[in-house]
């Protein structure tokens, strides 16, 4: 501090530290707790007081439905035509007779009138209004249901009566379900807001449907295997079951592992020539070499790819044409190419730290190491790596992190043909299923684990934070 007082005066170093404040809080600090909070909140639409406005909602529509069939003297079509649903007023024609209604919303209808002497087509709030709702529970738990648990009545609209009892049956539902809803909401309100309830749906279990031939072959497989060894699958009363956000957290984090490691055997010799063994004037071009390429941005980088490895791309039609092969090799289902994209789209932040702390050796060193008789591979053991070991950390560090949260590089290359990772799974909660409690957990789960992973490694390689500041 008194360096920095020195150097930079207390105005700057002052107004420095404020602005890493301002900007911990804003994109760190604040983010995680609104994440947190949200992880935390059991997602609205999974309440039960939403299950009871759901099916209030539906017997309201249930029975404004059945009161256009009541009102309109068409017969229902008699000639098994189909009928389109109309909304505001506008007639469809229909195969084979006339819609069952002309203004307002119809009511769709396949193979005319429903078995059993039903008097109206098929209408999907009605079959969804009934207080024998099954409410969200966790996974592997019994099924509970709205009516049951709650003590109302088990009502449904039945399709094969006629008119007027449906509508006196929709109209009761709707009134019981409104009253639970208003029940529910105020007790829930009172209640205890917080849950783990999303947390523990990253472990929740999923069967998995398979014939006895096929499940055999898939417990032969070494990954499901080594799924079995650590719980992640299993097998009860002869089904299948997966932690399929277990299985897809910890294939992710040894996909980006074994990324960071491809990352660091490449680039290691790459820093070490460019640092140590060129003279500074030829080691100016191989700088230039490496960053040439990333004057193109990210997304080109990678879509470049795609012509290398496609089936009709350069790298198979090189191997046709050398009659190495006679049929395209799918690159794109291979978890390697995805490795080796994401080490080419990071090779930097691998290469620059232990480039800067290799600078720092004294050559000397490794000369002394020489005259007295030490080999190459002794010589990188002994001088080389504990002096480069700062920068080899942050460099895995900001390889892996990286490499734990792409997004672009897996769902380009692999465009849907693998296993997606987790950072997919957490855009698909957010984004594709609309349950961001779920994504948020999923976010903060992972994010935690990746810290702890980080902290884990830095214990390992015996590296502080304050030796990063040698990675200049």
């Amino acid at each position: 501090m008194k360096a920095l007082f020195r150097g930079y005066g207390k105005g700057l170093t002052a107004l420095f530290f404020l602005a890493v404040a301002c900007w911990g809080l804003a994109l760190i600090i604040l983010p995680q707790f609104s994440m947190l909070e949200r992880a935390v909140t059991a997602p609205k639409r999974q309440l039960d007081s939403s299950i009871a406005l759901r099916v209030a909602r539906d017997a309201q529509t249930c029975a404004t439905l059945l009161e256009r069939v009541m009102e309109t003297t068409t017969p229902p079509a008699s000639t098994g035509g189909m009928a389109v649903p109309s909304i505001g007023g506008m007639g469809f024609p229909t195969i084979g007779g006339p819609a069952p209604s002309s203004g307002g919303m119809g009511m769709p209808s396949i193979g005319g009138p429903a078995a059993g002497g039903s008097e109206r087509g098929f209408i999907i709030q009605c079959d969804r209004a009934t207080t024998h709702s099954r409410l969200v529970r966790d996974g592997g738990t019994e099924p509970v249901y709205l009516d049951r648990l709650h003590g109302v009545p088990d009502l449904s609209v039945p399709d094969d009566a006629p008119l007027p009892r449906q509508l006196d049956a929709a109209e009761q539902i709707a009134t019981v379900a409104d009253a639970l809803y208003t029940r529910l909401t105020g007790e829930e309100a009172e209640a205890f807001p917080l849950t783990l309830s999303n947390f523990r749906t990253l472990a929740a279990p999923r069967m998995i449907p398979l014939g006895p031939e096929q499940q055999a072959a898939e417990d032969a497989r070494l990954s499901n295997r080594l799924l079995g060894l650590i719980g992640l699958r299993y097998s009860v009363d002869g089904q299948t079951y997966e932690r399929l956000g277990l299985v897809t957290l910890v294939r992710t984090i040894v996909f980006a592992l074994c990324a960071t490691a491809l990352a660091l055997v490449l680039c290691y010799p790459i820093a070490y020539k460019v640092a140590l063994a060129t003279p500074p004037d030829k080691a100016t071009w191989l700088f230039l070499g490496l960053v040439i390429p990333y004057a193109i941005v990210e997304l080109m980088r990678i879509y470049a790819w795609t012509t290398i490895i496609d089936n009709q791309g350069v790298l198979n039609s090189l191997l046709m044409w050398s009659h190495l092969i006679s049929e395209p090799i799918q690159f794109k289902r291979f978890p390697g190419t995805i490795f080796v994209v994401i080490v080419y789209t990071y090779v930097l932040f691998m290469v620059f730290p232990i480039f800067n702390v290799m600078t720092t050796l004294d050559r000397n060193q490794i000369e002394a190491a020489e005259d007295l008789g030490a080999k190459t591979w002794r010589v990188h053991w002994r001088v080389i790596m504990p002096h480069a070991k700062p920068g080899i950390a942050v460099g895995c560090i900001a390889t892996f992190m990286l490499s734990a949260g792409a997004f672009s590089v897996p769902r380009i290359i692999s465009r849907g043909l693998q296993a997606e990772w987790f950072s997919q799974t957490i855009y698909n909660k957010f984004f594709e299923s609309e349950n961001s409690n779920v994504g948020a957990a999923y976010s903060f789960a992972y994010t935690i684990l990746c810290f702890l992973l980080v902290a884990l490694f830095m214990w390992a390689m015996r590296t502080r934070l304050k030796d990063f500041a040698r990675v200049q």
